[in-house]
């Protein structure tokens, strides 16, 4: 469906033809079609940029639109940041989504709702994460439709998300228990080895295997009746999802990123990004139904490391315009490019819903921060309104969703919230958003009070 508007509106919106979508309230004949068998989410932590990516305002003034202009994209009319032409020749495949919004200020609340869907008791701060806190979507998957194939329902790579400095509230299983816990890898370039290792060994049998697992199960029966540890139960499930991935051969090589070609491991860039979005195409290519990519590890790891690409997050206070240049928009148009071509070209995108979020966007006005690092001016924070990128599973192609005012400030057509987004994955995934979750009582949980966003999709 699309919305008839008359020229001076399209004139007002900066729209040239594409197709502009509705809202989820006029959208109600949609049903629950559940086209995805894999989430894939490509998380860009710190808050990336929007006037410099999905939402430039050339016409804005300079203090608005900043150093760098827009490119065109396959879409007629539909303008991307110029550092990014490799996914400007994707647009075709994606729905840009221009009206997020929310009013948290500060990365680990933010990213605890953009994660788990619901708001922290604290807001706009850097909480440590707790055992009460709610669960990252990945883990409500798991607890609702365990993977009866593979060991792991979800795995997040290129973690854990540091904000600023310590793992981020909203990106484990919180109470739900060690059981829901996604399996998480950090440095896949370095740490696969790891898992390597626990192939089969030709001198262990899977009789030994059997007799080794029977005896650690004595011993922590043993255990629990002279002590109440409850380190002894948490390590239950680690331990069943340890050994299945031992009896499951083909789960293990899917994490060999030697296997790929020379060509395609270039492709995706040779650097812990791009690696990690390559693992994630593996990942979804054999079955795991939610995989998700911090894009970088670090909300702001530039100011130990500034020499590191790799350290850099997309908290661009100041010197925002030499840091996207040389260090993040590069490699974010190289791997997330290659991510969705790859897809593509291999028939995953049908049923893979790829979603490029981040906890918040920038600030419309360019300004120097004396707080912060560095010498020439930069973009705050600002949730209220920024840009998303959905591609796959039904997600419309060439398109855009919302709109943001004439600086980018705040949404003019159609805002989205993120537990909105959340009931939109769970949706995509055939799960009932307005349904509930049991937690580790039996107690049954609201998956989320959103509301999917039901004129993304054809």
């Amino acid at each position: 469906m699309r919305i008839t508007l008359h020229r001076r509106e399209w004139l007002r919106l900066g729209l040239t033809g594409f197709p502009f979508l509705t809202s989820a309230a006029g959208a109600k004949s949609f049903k629950l079609t559940g086209k995805a068998k894999s989430v894939l989410l490509v998380y860009t932590s710190g808050g990336m940029s929007q006037f410099e990516s999905w939402d430039p305002k050339p016409n804005a003034p300079v203090e608005i639109r900043g150093a760098f202009g827009s490119v065109a994209t396959k879409v007629p009319g539909l303008r991307f940041g110029e550092l990014m032409p490799r996914v400007a020749g994707l647009a075709d495949k994606m729905t840009v989504l221009r009206s997020m919004t929310h009013d948290d200020l500060d990365h680990g609340t933010a990213a605890y709702l953009t994660l788990t869907g619901q708001r922290h008791a604290l807001k706009s701060a850097n909480p440590l994460a707790k055992p009460n806190d709610f669960p990252t979507q990945s883990a409500v998957y798991q607890r609702l439709r365990p993977s009866k194939i593979l060991p792991y329902t979800a795995v997040h790579l290129n973690g854990p998300l540091l904000a600023p400095q310590l793992p981020s509230a909203g990106q484990n299983a919180g109470f739900l228990g060690r059981g829901s816990e996604p399996l998480v890898l950090g440095n896949v370039t370095e740490e696969l080895a790891m898992l390597q290792g626990l192939e089969p060994r030709d001198e262990l049998p899977e009789l030994r295997l059997d007799g080794r697992r029977s005896l650690l199960s004595q011993i922590d029966g043993a255990a629990a009746s002279l002590t109440n540890l409850p380190s002894s139960s948490d390590r239950d499930p680690l331990n069943r999802q340890a050994y299945e991935l031992l009896s499951t051969p083909s789960a293990t090589r899917a994490f060999d990123l030697e296997s790929e070609p020379a060509r395609v491991r270039d492709r995706y860039g040779r650097n812990r990004a791009g690696q990690a979005c390559l693992l994630a195409r593996r990942l979804v290519e054999r079955g795991v139904p939610w995989v998700t990519v911090f894009f970088n590890h670090g909300i702001r790891g530039q100011d130990k490391a500034p020499a590191e690409t790799d350290e850099y997050g997309w908290d661009t206070h100041n010197d925002i315009f030499v840091a996207l240049k040389d260090h993040l928009m590069p490699r974010f148009d190289l791997g997330f490019s290659a991510l969705l071509a790859d897809l593509a070209q291999r028939g995953l995108l049908e049923t893979t819903l790829v979603v490029c979020l981040g906890e918040f966007g920038r600030a419309p006005r360019v300004a120097l921060e004396p707080r912060f690092e560095g010498a020439t001016p930069g973009r705050k924070h600002w949730g209220m309104c920024y840009s998303i990128a959905l591609a796959g599973a039904g997600v419309t192609p060439g398109a855009v969703y919302g709109s943001s005012d004439k600086i980018g400030a705040y949404p003019s057509l159609n805002p989205v919230t993120p537990p909105d987004v959340m009931a939109t994955l769970f949706h995509a995934l055939g799960v009932d958003p307005a349904g509930h979750f049991n937690d580790a009582t039996n107690r049954p949980v609201p998956i989320t009070e959103g509301r999917p966003i039901l004129g993304l999709f054809s």
